[in-house]
């Protein structure tokens, strides 16, 4: 056998054996270990529905959901069935602690709130976030809601300074032109029908920019669109499973179009940054005291362990985008069909609003004294809160009460099926009962922070809560003072999910000068 034969042999079994090697690979992730995984779990009485190769419960999850997302629904806010049927099946069938599948992937969905309480506390650092990818990563990149160690400890110093309580007080001046602008628009809406999610959506994507970034809403409205293109896509491709290493070597068309996305989204953001940058001329000192103003002084710090790049800039500023007005927008809307529908509590929430202001602007000191506002708003959030789970996952081999959970696998935490548990709020549990927070939170939640966090829980809690809750405060203060209103025969109940729990048809009513 000549010399040539011997080399292709030897490429011919190098070959073989590289095969074997990625086969072995690849049963070991999406066979092996999932299975492994699963018989470790169901000894210690973890149950849930099978695991299938490589999907793992994926295509159930979204046969289930196309078929509750199919039906109509009536004026009733039990929505965990239609947005999460997949979890409001196995949480009966399995309990409150169960384990399912996303592709090979294990996920530990926790509804026990001692559970609950000592996973987003995290003292131990034993449950990080979880790693992000695909379409995720696009849309939040590094940024302080996905970062760990030591630069999300320098990310998180950033955000608490935005959010200081002077920092908001000289926030309110912005708020208050932004409702303002919104109510010189509804005058010619009055006595008609409005539809008022489009109007939140304009009218917080107004207030991010004027108080973060020194512009205004159509200065960065490009940025807002393209980021609402990229998150509709990702809830999209949630539930589909690609093979395992496939994506790094081929790209789908979706790839393509939200890598233009992305790469839109930082050359727009960039664009913001260099014009402060430039109007400044490059000194530290002038850069502002807003969100974009702080960046800029921490791109520039002189210590290395303060600084931070343009990347990270870009993506605190797409994280501020997106949890700025989303979380804010939202909560307005629903709020404001609750008391669309009960007008008692709209007329209470007035007639608060007009003895400590009257017609004037709300300020700082009347705004923390709103306390029936805040018991609507607590349970605007109970019922529909922003974000409907909180993901977090096991960095290495862990003790939780009395399980033993394996290294890699994430844990979900389902806010929204805790905050309609009739177990923890009562048999009306899915009505509209602010009075349940007369008391203030911890009276209501039986001082268990782990039974109602619509913003999180622990060090990893939203930094912009306060910011979120003085906006919704200043614009229901401002509607109430000039307008009341009614639900519009029109309007059609249909929550959907995206990023945020938000109504698929917009929220109309009827509009009445007071």
């Amino acid at each position: 056998m000549g010399p040539v034969e011997n080399i292709i042999i030897l490429l011919s079994s190098s070959l073989c054996l590289c095969l074997l090697f990625l086969v072995i690979k690849f049963l070991h992730k999406v066979w092996w270990t999932p299975i492994r995984i699963q018989s470790s779990l169901q000894s210690q009485g973890i149950k849930g529905p099978s695991y299938r190769f490589i999907y793992g419960n994926t295509k159930d999850i979204l046969n289930m959901k196309k078929e509750f997302m199919g039906r109509p629904m009536d004026l009733s806010h039990q929505i965990f069935p239609r947005l999460q049927p997949h979890s409001y099946s196995w949480v009966n069938i399995y309990g409150k602690n169960y384990l399912y599948w996303h592709g090979s992937k294990a996920q530990f969905v926790v509804s026990d709130p001692e559970f609950v309480k000592e996973i987003l506390n995290n003292r131990d650092k034993a449950y990080p976030k979880i790693d992000i990818e695909g379409h995720l990563k696009k849309l939040l990149g590094d940024g302080l809601l996905t970062s760990e160690g030591e630069k999300w400890v320098k990310l998180r110093k950033l955000a608490n300074h935005a959010f200081r309580v002077e920092s908001l007080k000289n926030m309110i001046p912005a708020m208050i032109a932004s409702v303002e602008t919104m109510l010189e628009r509804w005058r010619q809406y009055e006595g008609k029908e409005l539809e008022v999610f489009e109007e939140f959506r304009i009218l917080t994507s107004e207030v991010i920019s004027r108080t973060a970034f020194g512009s205004s809403y159509l200065e960065g409205k490009d940025i807002f669109d393209m980021l609402m293109q990229l998150s509709i896509i990702m809830v999209r491709d949630a539930f589909k499973i690609k093979l395992p290493g496939l994506s790094k070597f081929v790209k789908s068309s979706t790839d393509i179009e939200t890598d233009k996305l992305e790469q839109g989204i930082r050359d727009s953001i960039v664009k913001i940054i260099k014009k402060r940058e430039n109007a400044m001329n490059g000194e530290v000192d002038n850069f502002g005291t807003d969100f974009l103003g702080l960046l800029l002084k921490s791109n520039h710090d002189d210590d290395e362990n303060n600084r931070i790049t343009v990347d990270d800039m870009v993506d605190e500023c797409k994280t501020f985008y997106i949890a700025g007005h989303e979380t804010t927008s939202t909560l307005l809307t629903w709020t404001i069909l609750f008391l669309a529908i009960h007008t008692d509590w709209q007329e209470k929430a007035r007639q608060e609003v007009l003895k400590l202001f009257g017609k004037q602007h709300p300020n700082s000191e009347g705004i923390g004294r709103l306390k029936m506002m805040n018991m609507i708003i607590n349970e605007s959030l109970r019922l529909y809160p922003p974000v409907v789970s909180f993901l977090r996952k096991v960095k290495q081999e862990v003790k939780l009460k009395k399980f033993i959970l394996p290294a890699n696998i994430n844990l979900i935490i389902p806010a929204l099926a805790i905050h309609h548990d009739p177990q923890i709020w009562g048999e009306d549990a899915l009505l509209f009962k602010p009075e349940r927070f007369s008391e203030g939170v911890a009276k209501a939640t039986n001082n268990n922070p782990a039974v109602f966090f619509p913003f999180g829980l622990g060090s990893r809690s939203c930094a912009g809560t306060n910011f979120a809750i003085n906006e919704a405060k200043i614009a229901l203060t401002m509607i109430l003072q000039r307008y009341a209103f009614t639900l519009s025969p029109a309007y059609i109940h249909s929550p959907v999910q995206v990023l945020t729990v938000r109504p698929q048809h917009g929220v109309q009513v009827m509009l009445h000068a007071i």
